[in-house]
């Protein structure tokens, strides 16, 4: 599958796969960021000033693309907000959507991504203005992109406590189910408070959940005890005097009652569309809002672990966020290495490269083998797994010690392009002077 950042009036873009727009990218975070080439300042400065890359149009062409792969599989929407650039008490945000596959954890790509400013100034007014006006809209919206990828076998959006909105649970679309993890302590139709009333219900079974890694913690394995049920939430003061009316979801408590010492125990309450009949629905639901961590991977892959946005000096808020944009979509492309790097699903060379690129790519793999088994690439040529064995050995992993993560994958990437266009400009000088 070829991939550009869309239609915009530029034959080097036009014909450009991933590789040729994501050379170009790293090349501008750290020309811009860490003192890089004036030449690849101004070249980038050209680029991300173009009249014709707006922010609609790269987000219209990874929408399409990544709704081409969410073609048949069961996908998870997960979103959430990151800062890009502190400022006080507020600053610059980047509200991202990708898409999961709920079975394996892979990334098909980026759904949709929206910018927006922060200050304290309208912390006040939040109550008198319309839900459209606010900023929290932004979930709403982009659980209805979500609502647009025809083909896939089922949607689920997936998102932490900020997502606890009572208008986005009235307002869903109707194909797309929501986990969400619950924040406030909602009045329910009785008048009892929706985390008394749960912590209250009978434990209907315990099971154990094997938690990520995380930084600060190292993935453990939590014995957790299951509640489960449904709850009618009243609509909120702000909303009693509007024709909203209560909204009935499913609610599933997951809480750790012994755990090691020192260790903060896991409690999640989670707030669903889903219908849960037994413990098994109940888990079932609970492992899609772990992969919720995908987008927090997807958030360090573009910060100081890897493309280091938040060293940008551009102070131009339309090209910094399109450069920002590029990189969200780099990142979903580095995921998907990395989730292929064992070869679970056999995906395409073309997810991620140019199909031109596989001499290149076995010609490397070739080079980077060694003499032992663990130092051989195992998996076919033309594959994705293939590809990213290459980039894991460009980057510095040596096949012995654990698995390559999206940091090692995308050095090498960025290696990758390195060499590619090295390679593209000894064969200009070849033609040239052969002519």
């Amino acid at each position: 599958m070829q991939q550009t950042l869309g239609n915009f009036g530029d034959a080097r873009l036009e014909k450009g796969g991933p590789c040729f727009w994501i050379g170009w990218l790293q090349q501008a975070v750290t020309g811009f960021g860490s003192g890089g080439s004036g030449a690849g300042e101004i070249r980038f400065t050209r680029f991300l000033r173009n009249p014709a890359v707006t922010l609609e149009a790269m987000c219209d062409a990874a929408f399409v693309r990544t709704r081409e792969a969410c073609e048949g599989r069961d996908i998870l929407a997960v979103q959430d907000t990151t800062v890009t650039r502190s400022s006080g008490g507020g600053g610059d945000y980047l509200h991202a959507m990708i898409a999961v596959d709920a079975r394996d954890g892979a990334v098909p790509g980026a759904l949709d991504a929206t910018f927006c400013e922060r200050d304290t100034g309208q912390r006040a007014t939040r109550h008198a203005r319309a839900f459209e006006d606010k900023e929290s809209h932004r979930w709403l919206a982009a659980t209805e992109r979500a609502g647009e990828i025809a083909g896939a076998g089922r949607i689920t959006m997936v998102a932490d406590r900020e997502a606890d909105i009572f208008d986005l649970f009235a307002r869903r679309p109707q194909n797309v189910e929501l986990i969400v993890r619950a924040n406030h302590n909602r009045t329910l139709e009785g008048g009892d408070k929706i985390a008394e009333w749960i912590a209250a219900m009978p434990r209907l079974g315990t099971t154990l959940l094997t938690l990520p890694k995380s930084p600060g913690r190292a993935a453990r394995d939590a014995r957790l005890s299951i509640r489960f049920g449904q709850a009618t939430m009243k609509p909120p003061k702000r909303l009693e005097k509007t024709t909203s009316a209560p909204v009935t979801l499913t609610y599933i408590d997951l809480r750790e009652e012994t755990p090691p010492d020192g260790v903060k125990p896991v409690h999640w309450r989670l707030l669903t569309s889903y219908d849960i009949i037994n413990v098994t629905d109940a888990l079932d639901v609970a492992e899609r809002y772990a992969k919720r961590w995908r987008i927090e991977e997807l958030f360090r892959t573009m910060k100081r672990k890897g493309f280091d946005i938040e060293a940008l000096r551009i102070n131009d808020t339309g090209p910094r966020n399109r450069l920002i944009l590029a990189c969200m979509i780099a990142a979903t492309v580095v995921m998907q290495m990395v989730a292929e790097r064992d070869g679970r699903c056999l995906r395409p060379l073309t997810d991620a490269f140019d199909a031109a690129d596989q001499p290149l790519l076995e010609a490397l793999s070739a080079d980077l083998e060694g003499k032992t088994d663990r130092q051989k690439n195992p998996h076919p040529k033309g594959s994705l797994a293939f590809a990213s064995w290459v980039c894991a050995r460009l980057g510095g992993w040596t096949g012995y010690y654990g698995k390559p993560g999206p940091i090692v994958i995308l050095s090498g990437w960025t290696e990758f392009q390195s060499i590619k266009h090295g390679a593209y400009i000894a064969g200009r000088v070849y033609n040239l002077s052969s002519g």
